[in-house]
């Protein structure tokens, strides 16, 4: 990746905030590359036989979002859901990663149903009467 145009070099990987969420693993995902949210399968998840490529809705507190399913040979099944790519409007890790622990806190947020973007999710917008 890193000859691609993409590469932001002041990012590294990055697992953030991996937890139990019913039957799955959730977190976010950084790389110099790509935010996305990401869930691991647990044993008793619905999708874990699924082909990669297909198309999940999971449903979170604070609504619906859309996940691909994707297997890499280290770690098997996986589902995620893009936040960012590129990732230039981070100058650095500290920046990204607040992000991404935002991100999570909203998703995971109670509040009162409504159409989620994710522009709100990640500007922290969500919970706060930004309606």
């Amino acid at each position: 990746m890193r000859e691609l145009p993409v590469v932001n070099f002041a990012l590294s990987v990055q697992a953030v905030g991996f937890s139990r969420f019913g039957e799955d693993w959730l977190g976010v995902l950084i790389t110099p590359w790509f935010m996305n949210l990401m869930l691991l399968p647990g044993p008793d998840s619905a999708w874990r036989e699924q082909q990669p490529g297909i198309k999940i809705d999971k449903h979170f507190p604070y609504g619906a979002f859309e996940f691909t399913l994707g297997r890499e040979a280290q770690i098997g099944i996986y589902a995620l859901c893009s936040l960012f790519s590129p990732m230039f409007q981070f100058e650095n890790q500290a920046a990204a990663l607040a992000a991404a622990e935002s991100a999570l806190q909203g998703l995971l947020a109670e509040t009162a149903p409504r159409a989620v973007s994710r522009r709100d999710l990640l500007r922290g917008a969500i919970g706060k009467g930004n309606r």
